[in-house]
């Protein structure tokens, strides 16, 4: 009863101790997002400009989130990214490593048991032998004397035992057990085991920003393919153009309207759209690429056949700034990482205090093996060990400081990355309602161009306008198409970044979904490369139809007209 009394305490104290923790408390990081964006005016039509404010019922982006842009084949190029992508894999990797440091740090929260079996053969020396009396032994007993009554002394009497009893080469074999038992009275596992469950949650976002950065780059690749392929287009179509306005000038310089400079410029002007088409391939190629790439595959497995731009432009849905905090995995990267190095706190304070180690071995150990297993030659200890240091110069000191700051600096780290994401956020509101106004002008120059194009054949036909005039219009009508062009590209491309800048579709909410995954991910074969349009290897640009490249019908002149040019007599000079 008088033990239990003791223990009692002793246990309760242990246990207090137990739930010591010298981690500070920890809270996220305080922002100040404001209430609304300052670029999200509501005024305008949502559907030119690429976003609108969010109601309740759609506050958030649902995934798949490329599937707003109604684009099967970018649909199923999307798809392959989770599969096939190394920059994926290779985060799902770094999850699944960093769950194992959680499970390491566990472990440590529980005794450790070893088996260690021996069998030795040894010899000591001969002069080691007599050390401390070795070779001697020393007892006790009783001399008498005759019969006659004569009684001896009790006394000493030492035996002399032979050296070579100690020096013979002997086995020893033995078969122990042994426990030890770390208690953590002072929180430093536990706070081991909550930064690596912190680091585990950072990298699970990690890996979501990843996967969402790659998706939106394989996006604004593929539209920047889609354009390049529009731009080409366009290109050929002004080439199929100017070989029409050659013919007019052969024709005109043969009736004798007009001179052979004017034939000259036109074989000049024709030439360089004809380049300008060509150089617009290179860029297509790279584009096609660097899809190849981001789907796992060898770019001389893959091609993207051509296809007229379609674009649809969708309403992306934005909230409030506050939603950044749960939807964007960056953001929930970096508060993981601060909830992480507040753990380390603890861990380097713990360090100041003594560690206390519970620690059992116990088992045989004999000459013989035949005798190995015997009560007699059983051996056994236990007890506590408490350790220390008093003295370190410094060293612990400075390791609470370095974490002190460590904590610090990722909470400056996390938000800088907060009002980064405002920040972008903010551009790319400001760039799709811009752009929306922009695409309008620039729609308006277009057909502008093309009616002063109009305007200038008919009086280059009729010799009132001189071919310097046609080439300076069509050049500005090219110039107009292409910008018109490039802004729906911008427009595109700060769509994709839009939504890349509001999570895609992600939060918090699906962090436990992403470590399921990664710990269960698809298996790495090799998928067969997309098809393309027409089946097999393409040549790299791909032919456009030739349906595509005929003469706009504004510019394609009329035969009739050529052919009823006046016509000079042979040897006139040219009127």
């Amino acid at each position: 009863m008088k033990r239990m009394a003791i223990l009692g305490p002793l246990g309760a104290g242990l246990l207090w101790l137990g739930g010591c923790n010298f981690a500070p408390h920890y809270e996220p990081p305080k922002t100040a997002p404001a209430a609304k964006y300052k670029e999200a005016a509501p005024d305008g039509d949502a559907a030119a400009r690429g976003w609108k404010l969010a109601e309740p019922k759609d506050a958030a982006l649902r995934t798949p989130w490329w599937e707003m842009y109604e684009d099967p084949e970018l649909n199923e190029l999307e798809a392959r990214v989770a599969i096939s992508n190394q920059s994926i894999i290779a985060a799902e990797a770094n999850y699944r490593a960093a769950h194992a440091l959680v499970l390491e740090a566990q472990a440590q929260l529980f005794p450790t048991f070893s088996l260690a079996p021996s069998a030795t053969r040894e010899k000591s020396s001969a002069a080691l032998a007599g050390i401390g009396g070795v070779g001697t032994t020393t007892g006790t007993g009783t001399t008498t004397t005759g019969t006659t009554g004569t009684t001896g002394t009790t006394g000493s009497t030492t035996t002399a035992v032979p050296t070579s009893v100690y020096t013979a080469p002997h086995n020893i074999f033995t078969l122990p057990l042994e426990a030890s038992y770390q208690v953590d009275l002072w929180g430093s596992v536990r706070n081991q085991v909550a930064e690596n469950r912190f680091s585990a949650e950072a990298s699970a976002a990690t890996l979501a920003n990843t996967l969402l950065s790659t998706q939106s780059t394989l996006a604004q690749d593929y539209f920047q393919l889609r354009v390049a392929d529009e731009q080409r287009r366009i290109l050929e179509a002004t080439a199929a153009d100017d070989r029409e306005s050659l013919k007019l000038v052969r024709a005109l310089v043969a009736s004798g309207v007009d001179s052979e400079a004017d034939v000259a410029s036109a074989e000049s002007t024709l030439e360089s759209a004809e380049a300008a088409a060509t150089d617009a391939g290179v860029a297509r190629a790279q584009y096609e690429h660097a899809i190849a790439v981001l789907i796992g595959v060898a770019p001389e497995e893959f091609s993207i056949a051509y296809r007229h731009l379609n674009p649809r432009l969708p309403v992306i849905p934005v909230g409030v700034p506050s939603d950044l905090l749960e939807r964007r995995p960056d953001i929930a990267a970096a508060e993981r990482q601060v909830a992480q190095y507040n753990a380390q706190i603890g861990v380097a304070r713990a360090a100041f205090f003594p560690s206390l180690t519970l620690s059992a071995s116990g088992g045989y150990e004999s000459t013989k093996t035949s005798t190995l297993i015997k009560a007699p030659n059983t051996f056994w200890s236990v007890g506590p060990s408490v350790s220390q240091i008093l003295f370190d110069a410094g060293q612990r000191r400075a390791a609470v400081l370095q974490a002190h700051a460590q904590t610090e600096s990722q909470v400056a780290t996390y938000r800088q990355t907060v009002l980064s994401a405002f920040q972008s956020v903010e551009d790319n509101l400001a760039a799709l309602r811009i752009y929306g106004v922009e695409i309008d002008q620039a729609h308006r120059a277009t057909l502008a161009a093309k009616r002063a194009v109009e305007l200038t054949v008919v009086l280059f036909k009729q010799g009132i306008d001189s071919y310097v005039q046609l080439i300076t219009v069509q050049n500005a009508f090219l110039t107009a198409r292409e910008t018109e062009l490039q802004v729906r590209l911008k427009q595109l491309v700060a769509s994709v970044t839009l939504i890349n800048d509001l999570g895609g579709g992600w939060s918090t909410a699906e962090r436990a979904q992403d470590e399921r995954t990664a710990m269960h991910p698809p298996p790495s074969s090799e998928p067969a490369p997309v098809p393309s349009a027409d089946q097999g290897s393409l040549p790299n640009p791909p032919d456009i139809p030739p349906r595509e490249v005929e003469p706009d019908q504004i510019l394609k002149q009329n035969e009739d007209a050529v052919g009823s040019a006046p016509q000079s007599p042979p040897g006139a000079a040219p009127q």
